[in-house]
């Protein structure tokens, strides 16, 4: 089947509505659930609004709501009105928010929010189902665009390639996650986030229920498997960290029959939490992707892990080369920057930056990496500047260039920490001049980013932090701070 004869997401929800289970449940939250014909109805009626409000095929809806059915139904609206989602986070800053619109310019947002911002038309969620007719076999070119920091301390946009149709990828993406036809998944993640958007929607479209949290909770994770027969779930490593913290009382307490696929990515394993949940579920149900939201991707089964334990795949070398620094592959077991090939680059394109590229025109995703004999890569560590923080990136140019917007800082340089519970913190030392209290330098930052990229602790120092040529040695200035604990 051709790309173009592939049936559009609008079609194939019409199709999930009109069979048997129309009236059985499609998603739920807490005590609300849509019913597939629900779905439909109420999608199609609000992609009506969008289409009377002026978005044309191929458009960008910005969508910067919270976890809940209404969200789903934005999605799934925009995808019918023929337009692209842009997804955001609803905690944005005004700052931030500001800054990623300027570089999204969508025909619309869709939010719960009572400010106005200046030359977006928004429209806020309601509860209209009316029967509405729209065109048929809409798909817009580009099915979803991902809000991400960006490098330079400005945010980014990822636009994926792919079309809103169910095509040749989409469904092996639905092959390599394993999601359940017609049965049910988990999402405890925002879905602001590449991972829980992507999953999500592929249940949907697989017509498997959905069933959400407004926010991830180790026990109510647990509750909720074992109370809605749960089969497939995602999670990052620090949510299977908080779950496998919980006294084992407790743990063992759940029945966790059902689940057949526990799926995780976004941040290295810990391999003695790996090992932990592979003795505990049984090595069958485990799965890692490594994977960026750019497109590109291996995974490693639980049996496999076990044989190369610490390993995140095989990856052969049509996939991928491990590069040093002057551009050459590295020999099996030396650590370099992992460059994608093939189409990887192709696959995507940025809003707001340009892809790391090397001469030939492979795709680093930013992480350093070695493969050993067997072809199997292990992952070392992200680029020095960049801070994983429980799955999510950080940028240090983002936060220090708001500490020095602060009138009694002269210069900040922010580094990850070591922290058992996110995997990083974010710690800012920081060169200030006369009076300077922490606590309103925290104030400052919080007015002005997102909770997650503020420093958790702060250091004031007396020296100068950068050389002459202005450049920050930033592992020597973490390797300081963690010796002594070591």
């Amino acid at each position: 089947m051709s790309a173009d004869a592939a049936p559009d997401f609008g079609s194939i929800l019409e199709r999930h509505a009109s069979g048997p289970q129309a009236r059985l449940p499609a998603i739920t939250y807490g005590g609300d659930t849509l019913s597939w014909a629900a779905l439909e109805t109420r999608s199609a009626a609000r992609a009506r609004q969008l289409i009377d409000r002026g978005v044309l095929p191929d458009d960008l809806v910005a969508i910067a709501l919270p976890n809940g059915i209404d969200h789903h139904i934005s999605s799934f609206a925009t995808w019918r009105a023929g337009a692209t989602p842009c997804i955001l986070s609803g905690k944005l800053p005004g700052r931030e928010l500001d800054q990623i619109l300027e570089l999204a310019r969508p025909r619309l947002l869709i939010d719960d929010g009572s400010e106005p911002i200046p030359g977006i038309p928004r429209l806020a969620p309601d509860e209209g189902d009316a029967s509405v007719d729209l065109p048929g076999n809409l798909a817009a070119a580009h099915w979803k665009a991902v809000g991400s920091g960006g490098s330079t301390g400005r945010p980014k946009l990822i636009v994926d390639h792919a079309a809103a149709r169910l095509d040749g990828r989409m469904e092996a993406l639905l092959a390599l996650a394993g999601m359940p036809s017609g049965g049910v998944m988990l999402n405890p993640g925002p879905l602001y986030h590449n991972a829980p958007f992507l999953f999500t929607a592929l249940a949907l479209l697989a017509g498997t229920r959905v069933v959400g949290m407004a926010r991830f909770d180790p026990v109510e994770t647990l509750r909720l498997i074992e109370r809605e027969r749960v089969e497939w779930i995602c999670l990052v490593p620090t949510m299977m960290h908080r779950i496998w913290s919980l006294p084992a009382a407790v743990r063992q307490s759940y029945d966790l029959s059902s689940l057949r696929r526990v799926v995780h990515l976004a941040a290295p394993c810990p391999p003695w939490l790996k090992r932990a949940w592979i003795d505990w579920l049984g090595p069958d149900r485990i799965l890692e992707i490594y994977a960026g939201t750019e497109g590109a991707a291996i995974h490693i089964t639980g049996e496999e892990w076990l044989r190369k334990p610490g390993s995140v795949g095989k990856a052969g070398r049509e996939l991928l080369t491990v590069l040093d620094d002057s551009g050459d592959a590295c020999p099996p077991g030396i650590v370099g920057e992992i460059f994608f090939h093939a189409d990887a680059a192709a696959r995507f394109h940025y809003i707001g930056a340009e892809p790391r590229l090397d001469r030939e025109g492979r795709m680093s995703l930013g992480d350093l990496g070695y493969l050993d004999e067997d072809g199997f890569l292990f992952l070392s560590d992200r680029r020095t500047d960049m801070i994983l923080r429980g799955g999510v990136n950080i940028y240090p140019a983002e936060v220090e260039a708001v500490l020095t917007e602060h009138p009694a800082i002269v210069d900040a340089v922010v580094i990850g920490l070591p922290c058992e519970d996110y995997g990083a913190r974010v710690h800012a030392i920081i060169q200030g001049v006369g009076e300077l209290s922490i606590g309103e330098v925290d104030a400052f930052v919080r007015s002005r980013l997102a909770g997650y990229k503020c420093p958790e602790t702060y250091e004031r120092v007396d020296g100068t932090l950068r050389d002459d040529a202005g450049k920050v040695r930033r592992a020597a200035l973490r390797e300081e701070r963690v010796a002594p604990t070591a």
